[in-house]
């Protein structure tokens, strides 16, 4: 028995030590482990013991840029109007035809005088024995020979035959349905011999100067936009146009929660049509920007898009950027500074803080002088070097002139300075 209780002492005195043994060992493997800070110091300086990287960059200097917000439409005319008969009677004529232009005041259908003459002539007659019977009271009333029941008669009178002959001459006039306003027929709606009533329809006019595109924008956009300002369209016929926003609506489509924007486009010669499809193109705000290419991207430990640059003391920065707007050569960017060397070449494969050994692009002076002395593989001696850092070299798409302001497509797609066939500056990916 004693024998027993002596094992079951050492078993126990074994598991215990066993156990302390585990404690001591993982005291010892914390003391050994590293915080977070610790860690970030050790490798920042195993950066600053490493070689500096080989990278490529080029200088960006920021030039003002547009911001777009992009909406998809269509052409719409300004207003469509049923012209209608007032007064009743049979149709003797009809001047206008389907698609013609008229005027204001032009005559659209003609209704037969009926009897309309002869009560003309009666409330005429009438107006003027009215006339004639007022003075004659007034006569008489100065020799005191007329009371002033009979004078108020006698104006009551001929006030009545005034208004029953403006009554008679109003009504000819209806006979005559006239053009409200500048147009085109777009339906006519009755024939010579119809009989009509008050309201009945005699042709449809449209009203196609200005034509307006209209489209919804975003909740996000519709800020950003005034009235007045410029905007774009690409038609689904190819047209190029532009004008000015006349209209952004107040109240929201309670299904896609976007506004109304309404940009009117000169047509005098009624060449666009109303109902095409457009894409719209509003100049949202304006600010400094630089041009880069998609690949440069990178994204920080937050997950916020930037780009890589190198600072003044030729280590790696990372700035973060915001798109102004995007184009088929590259994007335009906000949040650098106005003069930024950007990494284009071993961007992937450097960090922030890095020191780097900078190779960079030629600029466009040394391009230039390159050309000059005749050895450039990129331009012939006799060409003309395009300014990457001017506007005018990209091509703004910001078409002006007299109505309407038509630009012929240079090239698919739509973007908020053009593109076509102008140079382009080459982007380094």
């Amino acid at each position: 028995m004693r024998k027993t209780y002596i094992t079951a002492f050492v078993i126990a005195v074994a598991t215990i030590a066993w156990l302390a043994s585990g404690q001591f060992g993982a005291g010892r493997d914390e003391a050994k482990r590293l915080s977070i800070t610790e860690r970030n110091d050790r490798a920042d300086a195993a950066v600053e013991d490493r070689a500096p990287s080989r990278v490529r960059a080029r200088i960006s200097t920021a030039v003002e840029q547009t911001a777009f917000a992009r909406v998809r439409g269509r052409t719409e005319n300004k207003r469509t109007v049923d012209v209608r008969a007032e007064t009743v009677g049979r149709v003797v004529a009809r001047p206008v035809e389907l698609g013609d232009r008229v005027a204001t005041g032009d005559g659209l259908c003609r209704l037969s005088m009926d009897d309309r003459a002869a009560r003309l002539v009666e409330a005429q007659a009438a107006v003027r024995q009215a006339h004639i019977e007022y003075r004659g009271t007034l006569r008489l009333k100065s020799q005191g020979l007329q009371s002033e029941t009979a004078i108020a008669a006698a104006v009551a009178r001929l006030a009545a035959t005034r208004a029953g002959l403006e009554s008679i001459e109003l009504d000819v006039a209806r006979t005559r349905v006239r053009a409200p306003f500048d147009g085109m027929v777009e339906v006519t709606h009755v024939e010579v011999g119809d009989y009509v009533q008050p309201g009945a329809v005699c042709v449809t006019l449209v009203d196609l100067d200005p034509m307006l595109l209209v489209g919804q924008i975003t909740e996000r956009d519709v800020a950003r936009v005034r009235v007045g300002e410029r905007a774009f369209g690409e038609l689904a016929t190819g047209e190029r146009l532009s004008g000015s926003i006349g209209f952004i609506g107040q109240q929201a489509d309670p299904t896609t929660r976007t506004y109304r924007v309404e940009i009117e486009v000169p047509n005098a010669d009624y060449t666009l049509r109303s109902g095409i499809t457009a894409d719209i193109l509003i100049a949202a705000e304006t600010s400094p920007a630089h041009h880069v290419s998609p690949a440069l991207f990178a994204l920080d430990d937050e997950g916020a898009v930037g780009v890589r640059i190198v600072d003044a003391d030729d280590r790696v920065a990372f700035r973060r950027v915001e798109i102004l707007r995007d184009e088929a050569e590259g994007v335009w960017v906000t949040g650098l500074p106005e003069v930024a060397t950007i990494i284009t070449v071993g961007h992937e494969f450097v960090v922030p803080g890095e020191a780097l050994d900078v190779e960079f692009e030629p600029t466009v002076d040394a391009v230039v002088a390159e050309r000059n002395a005749g050895d450039s593989p990129m331009f012939p001696v006799d060409a003309e070097v395009p300014d990457v850092r001017s506007t005018e070299a990209r091509g703004a798409f910001e078409p002006t002139g007299d109505a309407p302001a038509i630009v012929p497509k240079p090239a698919p797609g739509l973007s908020g300075d053009g593109g076509g066939t102008d140079p382009q500056p080459v982007h380094a990916s």
